[in-house]
């Protein structure tokens, strides 16, 4: 009869229930550790950005859609070449509508650079990092401020998320503050917990979910008092969202319509936010 043979170390430590806790991705990606990915997420960039000595941010949100006035021309004369060869065809016909739409709204994708080009230069000079910019890190308008700050020299962060269709960060995030997100709930977390101040342009569920968690945290006192600024009231927000509408209801009081404030430049903007932490 064989005598049964005892495992070597070399087998044993070759099992996955040997790994270390830590760096078991088995186990890490488990339904029932979902507490310790949320954790996880919660506190890397917390490290980072005080490895990196930020001490505040500037949040900009917008549409992932709302690219350069170049791009969006070229967009514009593509769909419109397309709806040459088949006028009759529907999806064309709204193709072409929304890229002239589209095209309409690239002044925002100028306005957010200009903004965040603005705010960078004014505080590049500071001993700690104050006012940093910080997006979802796509494309769009979250490039545009990305870009921004770029422009001036500064750093900017990226708060990128995993989504079904991959989202690549944007060229000009600085690489050392470009985080990855799995749940949507942290990476708003991070969005709010260093800002002194919310700048919302056009956009579409993605921007209207950010801009309306913001009012309502504003709204009940569970956030620090910043200043939420919108643009594109007037041709944009004002046929999307009835906010007067909200106040003949009976459901917001008028003065809920005060926590966010209309800007019409980058400068206008930038000056609000200066004058509002002065107070």
């Amino acid at each position: 009869m064989n005598e049964k043979k005892p495992h070597t170390a070399l087998e044993l430590m070759s099992s996955p229930v040997y790994r270390l806790a830590y760096q078991d991705p088995d186990l890490m990606n488990l339904p029932e550790m979902r507490s310790v990915r949320l954790m996880l997420e919660a506190k890397k960039p917390d490290i980072e950005l005080d490895k990196a000595e930020i001490d505040s941010t500037i949040v900009v949100f917008g549409s992932a859609r709302i690219v350069d006035p170049t791009t969006a021309k070229h967009r514009l004369t593509v769909a419109q070449m397309l709806l040459e060869e088949n006028p009759d065809d529907e999806r064309r016909q709204r193709q072409t509508a929304q890229a002239e739409k589209l095209l309409e709204l690239s002044k925002y994708y100028v306005m957010a650079r200009e903004f965040a080009k603005i705010v960078s230069e004014e505080c590049k000079n500071d001993t700690r990092k104050n006012y940093v910019v910080v997006t979802g890190g796509g494309p769009g308008i979250m490039e545009a401020a990305n870009r921004g700050a770029f422009d001036a020299d500064y750093p900017s962060i990226g708060l990128n998320i995993k989504l079904p269709r991959e989202q690549e960060p944007n060229p000009y995030i600085s690489p050392e503050l470009c985080f990855h997100f799995h749940y949507f709930a942290i990476r708003k977390l991070h969005f709010l917990l260093r800002a002194k101040g919310l700048v919302v342009f056009p956009g579409g569920m993605g921007t209207l979910d950010e801009f309306f968690e913001a009012l309502t945290l504003r709204q009940t006192g569970k956030m620090q008092h910043i200043p939420i600024i919108l643009f594109g009231k007037n041709d944009y927000w004002d046929k999307i969202i009835n906010f007067q509408a909200l106040v003949e209801a009976g459901v917001v009081d008028e003065e809920d319509l005060d926590l966010f404030y209309v800007a019409d430049t980058p400068r206008q903007a930038w000056d609000y936010i200066q004058r509002y932490h002065a107070r």
